[in-house]
């Protein structure tokens, strides 16, 4: 580090530079660094000439089972479905006003929220690059607009910096920016960097950090009017006898290094997944879910539990119950023996979590065995937060956007929808993984919405006055998912994820674990279109 900084080539020069200069330039980085690739989409797949009669049972109505659904059909396949839960689109999913669920343990989690507002209890933003969701969406007519990612309005917050005063995030970006501006010319200006950056690039760089960082004519980044048509203002332009314009003071550079701020910016506005545009449907993600569920409905059978899958030389049997009569346990011993059912078809492809998988009865090879015992599934909750009025807005001038906490609530995300209306507003008032997340998963829904309100008053103190009603989703607790999504590592894919992902006999599995882009309906989506497409590919070989 220190030769880097004390003589860079022109090339780690510019690396500096673009690892600071925000989103276009660490969007690049990420993708040629293979951190973050784009969709592999280019096209709807065409699949022709099923052979005759064939037929098709696909487990779990999540979008990779849908998707598959959908094109196979196209093909000539007999098509059947089958689906835990009363609805279809999985993890794509919207609690409304009225919705209730039971999660593991018995509690009852309901969404009492005033007609018209939705909280999204899985994915609940859409990144541009994406093609495959977007593709459906056009060709089932899910209505999109825009969700506002990044907002400088909005807040990055530490607990014990800044006597817990949350602070705009575009104040903070605008300094880190001017400091670390500050730095570079200073390393532009060593005189050990004549071998490697020449005298006319050093002028450019000069002149382009100042513009950039804000900096004065000593290139230092402090406090000015120029700063101030920046990062805003303390007392802003008026007219008339109005005061005179009074430019907002920076955070000095300790403090702003010691709160840890920068790894917010960093890591959350930065990454590839988060790059603007990003969309949302309207009304809710699950919108995607129902759309997809609308084109396949006469494919699906509802309230299937799966109990077995067996395959055999000439085609595969799955036994199932109604879910309807065993909700509360996934293990076969609950099924029982009565009112088991049977679908016999030529094919099988599995979109069940692995979660759920590993805890059924289903006879593939050892390798298929191992590689679905050695995914393990990310735990997440989400908090809903309905307000009777839209105070964020109305006080803070908030329209959209993200709040970053290191308190246990993690982050706040503002709605992008209805902006500028009156009456209430559904706020996501706590989303996290790891440590956090076991915790608020240990506790029930009311104390969840409890815990999201002590936390995030300290942001908001409006919130005390103005709740009015809340909702959850602690994933671990979600009986169909038992968990978040598929984790992998570098290792475990390398060692298996081929053989997951490989048809075994007569059998293929699909779902967002079973992609490049874990977690993410995209994922989800490609996953079943790779396995429709090699299945048939099979079929038609094997004739």
């Amino acid at each position: 580090m220190k030769d880097l900084l004390h003589s860079p080539t022109r090339r780690q020069l510019l690396s500096m530079i673009g690892k600071t200069a925000g989103a276009t330039a660490m969007y690049q980085a990420m993708t040629t660094l293979g951190f973050a690739s784009e969709s592999s989409f280019q096209k709807e797949i065409d699949l022709k000439g099923a052979p005759a009669g064939a037929s098709i049972v696909i487990l779990g109505a999540g979008l990779g089972g849908l998707t598959a659904a959908y094109e196979l059909r196209k093909a000539g396949y007999k098509v059947t479905v089958l689906e835990y839960q009363n609805r279809g689109g999985g993890r794509s999913w919207t609690l409304n006003s009225g919705d209730k669920y039971t999660e593991l343990g018995g509690e009852e989690v309901t969404c009492d929220f005033e007609k018209g507002n939705y909280f999204n209890g899985g994915p609940w933003r859409l990144p541009v690059h994406h093609y495959a969701v977007f593709h459906y969406c056009k060709k089932f007519n899910v209505a999109l607009q825009p969700f506002i990612q990044t907002n400088d309005r909005a807040y990055l917050h530490r607990t014990n910096h800044f006597n817990g005063a949350p602070q705009r995030l575009g104040d903070v970006q605008s300094d880190i920016r001017g400091y670390v501006s500050e730095l570079l010319s200073k390393a532009v200006n060593k005189g050990s960097l004549d071998d490697t950056v020449t005298k006319e690039d050093k002028e450019k760089l000069l002149e382009g950090l100042k513009g950039w960082g804000v900096l004065n004519t000593d290139y230092r980044y402090v406090k000015s009017h120029e700063t101030g048509k920046h990062r805003g203002y303390s007392v802003y332009p008026g007219g008339g006898l109005m005061p005179d314009a009074q430019p907002s003071t920076p955070i000095p550079m300790d403090k702003l290094l010691s709160s840890g701020m920068w790894s917010d910016l960093y890591n959350n506005y930065t990454v590839h997944v988060h790059q603007p545009a990003m969309f949302q449907p309207v009304g809710g993600m699950g919108k995607i879910g129902d759309a997809f569920t609308r084109e396949c409905r006469d494919m699906i059978q509802f309230n299937a539990k799966v109990t077995k899958i067996h395959q055999d030389e000439t085609g595969v049997t799955v036994d199932y119950v109604d879910a309807n009569n065993s909700k509360g346990s996934n293990s076969e011993s609950s099924n029982l023996t009565s009112g088991v059912k049977s679908i016999r078809a030529d094919w099988c492809i599995c979109n069940i979590p692995l979660s759920v998988l590993t805890q059924i009865d289903i006879n593939v090879s050892e390798p298929m065995k191992q590689a679905m015992a050695a995914v393990p599934y990310d735990t997440s909750y989400k908090v809903g937060l309905e307000f009777k009025r839209r105070f964020w807005e109305e006080d803070e001038w908030i329209y959209g956007g993200i709040t970053y906490t290191d308190l246990p609530i993690t982050q706040i995300s503002y709605p992008s929808q209805d902006l500028f209306t009156s009456g209430s507003g559904v706020l996501l008032g706590a989303y996290g993984f790891g440590e956090a997340s076991y915790k608020f998963n240990a506790l029930t829904p009311k104390e969840r919405i409890s815990a999201a309100l002590a936390y995030g008053k300290q942001i908001h103190p409006q919130y005390t006055k103005e709740f009015r009603a809340g909702t959850s989703v602690a994933w671990h607790r979600i009986p169909w998912s038992l968990g978040c999504y598929g984790i992998w590592s570098e290792s475990s894919r390398q060692q298996y994820y081929e053989s997951l992902c490989s048809i075994d006999h007569r059998i293929v599995l699909a779902g967002e674990h079973c992609s490049h882009i874990p977690a993410w309906q995209e994922g989800a989506i490609l996953s079943g279109l790779d396995a429709a497409k090699r299945l048939h590919q099979k079929a038609k070989k094997l004739g």
